[in-house]
């Protein structure tokens, strides 16, 4: 309880000290000498209470005032500090066990010697007091801190902007510059034929500040001898006066060519494509369309140019006939919501057959930003000649399976290209390629010189094997066989019945060739 009351006492004393330090002389009597200087001979003493700042007086309140931070009294005066008293924000964590500091330090740029005091009075109170021992009367500060301060940040200021690339300058009401940075002179120095006079000349057209608008923004060239430099300029009203910035642009301003040629190179492209494209946005917003959508759909340009959104473009299509005809309304409109969700999540492809007898086919494919692109393509030329070439085939196979030998053809690799159906009624349909064909026909009819022969022809393919052959077939017939060398390596195998008839099962070999059919089982 006494300890509190001390601190309470403590407080009041120091606070009625700085008090009559800060007090100012009233009434009618005449000031004396002392009296004059009083207002600015007073000492920068600050008062905190666990870091709380309780009082201080009006030099040190100047001094916080300028210091530009968003944070407590105790951070902004550390700010100050730091770089004037190196050793300050460690030593001040200890005041509390050392009760008594004194440090020595520098006014920023300047040379001049800054004394610092910090007493701990108890109760968590600490009194700061900086003073300038080489002021008239050492001890009281004239105000030279917050001099100091405000001449460092106007040289900070200044250094700031003569490095800056931007141009800064000011001008007054009838357009004159009265002051401008360094990279403005530098400028002017290069543009100009001799020495720089004043006021200094205008080298850009900045835009007028409107008022209540804030700052106005225009792009604006510079050319010097014919080169072009490109900057953004930016006005800001500053009463009767008004303040530039002019912003290099010239990367911005390539970009932006860059950018138009190349939409004009995808114009272009796009104008040529046989392929309709609608490029809709994230609202589904038609934003890009080329003339082949209005020559495949028939869709009004006034329509298109209107920009009109996705279900609307639909809607048109589906009056002018050009999507497929919908069993009911609420079907179609089911279809169309589906076509677009997968547009957007993923590249999705629908043939739409219409009724004019077109066929097209609609792809969607999903954009940056939430934005779908449809592409519309006539393949009805395409699906005629596929459904002509499926036609051909067709025709082609009723024809082999019309015809009563039995035929196979083998790929180079020994793949089974096609066989018709008197083939896989004499040796079945099991089997893809030539080693499968070749254990049918082992396992179904008796080694002999015919099969061997057959063997030899199709798979070893010496010069001198004979094309041509007759071997046993699987019910005991003979067999004529004949091998005919197609394009691309191919080989077709006829199986024909022999006019010579059927072998009977107790023929032995000799007496196969006493009825002289050694020449009709062997290869010819």
């Amino acid at each position: 309880m006494l300890s509190v009351l001390a601190g309470t006492v403590s407080v009041l004393l120091a606070v009625a000290v700085l008090r009559l330090l800060d007090r100012r002389p009233t009434g009618s009597a005449r000031p004396g000498r002392g009296d004059l200087l009083e207002p600015r001979l007073q000492p920068m003493v600050f008062l905190f209470r666990d870091r709380r700042l309780v009082d201080a007086t009006q030099p040190a309140r100047t001094l916080l005032g300028r210091i530009p931070a968003p944070t407590d009294e105790w951070d902004r005066l550390l700010q100050w500090i730091g770089p004037r008293f190196h050793d300050a924000p460690a030593r001040l964590d200890q005041i509390s066990r050392l009760g008594r500091i004194e440090l020595l330090g520098n006014q920023g740029t300047g040379s001049a010697t800054l004394r610092l005091l910090a007493e701990d009075l108890g109760g968590g109170i600490l009194r700061l007091t900086i003073t300038d021992p080489e002021a008239e009367q050492a001890g009281l500060v004239v105000d030279s801190m917050s001099q100091q301060a405000m001449e460092d940040e106007l040289d900070l200021l200044r250094r700031a902007l003569d490095q800056t690339p931007m141009l800064v300058w000011r001008q007054d009401a009838e357009d004159r510059v009265t002051w401008a940075n360094a990279a403005y002179l530098r400028r002017a120095e290069a543009l100009s034929d001799g020495p720089l006079g004043w006021p200094l000349p205008r080298l850009l057209d900045s835009p007028k500040p409107v008022p209540g608008a804030g700052t106005t923004t225009r792009r604006a060239r510079l050319d010097s001898q014919g080169v072009i430099s490109w900057y953004d300029c930016h006005s800001h009203g500053m009463g009767d006066q008004e303040m530039m910035f002019a912003v290099p642009a010239d990367a911005a301003v390539r970009a932006e060519r860059s950018l138009r040629e190349f939409v004009q190179t995808l114009t272009k492209t796009f104008a040529d494509l046989p392929i309709g494209l609608a490029i809709f946005d994230r609202q589904r917003n038609l934003q890009l369309f080329n003339p082949a959508l209005i020559d495949l759909t028939g869709l009004p340009t006034g329509f298109l140019t209107a920009r009109p959104t996705l279900f609307d473009l639909l809607d048109k299509l589906r009056e002018l006939r050009m999507v497929p005809e919908p069993k009911d309304f609420r079907s179609w409109r089911q279809q169309m919501n589906n076509l677009e969700s997968a547009a957007a999540t993923g590249h999705h492809v629908e043939t739409w057959s219409l009724p004019g007898g077109q066929t097209y086919r609609v792809t969607g494919r999903p954009h940056p930003d939430g934005a779908v692109a449809f592409l519309f393509e006539d393949i009805t030329s395409e699906i005629s000649l596929t459904r002509k070439f499926r036609a051909d085939l067709l025709l082609g196979s009723h024809v082999l399976d019309g015809i009563e030998d039995a035929l196979v053809v083998f790929a180079p690799n020994g793949k089974l290209l096609v066989r018709n159906r008197s083939y896989g009624q004499l040796w079945g349909d099991e089997g893809e390629t030539l080693a499968d064909a070749l254990a049918a026909w082992e396992d179904r009819v008796e080694a002999g010189p015919g099969l061997a022969a057959l063997r030899a022809r199709l798979t070893e393919k010496h010069e001198g094997r004979g094309d041509n052959g007759v071997m046993a077939g699987p019910s005991g017939q003979l067999l004529g066989w004949s091998v005919t060398g197609l394009a691309g390596g191919r080989q077709m195998l006829r199986f024909r019945a022999s006019e010579l008839g059927q072998l009977t099962k107790d023929a032995e070999p000799a007496d196969a060739d006493r009825i002289d059919l050694a020449g009709a089982v062997g290869a010819k």
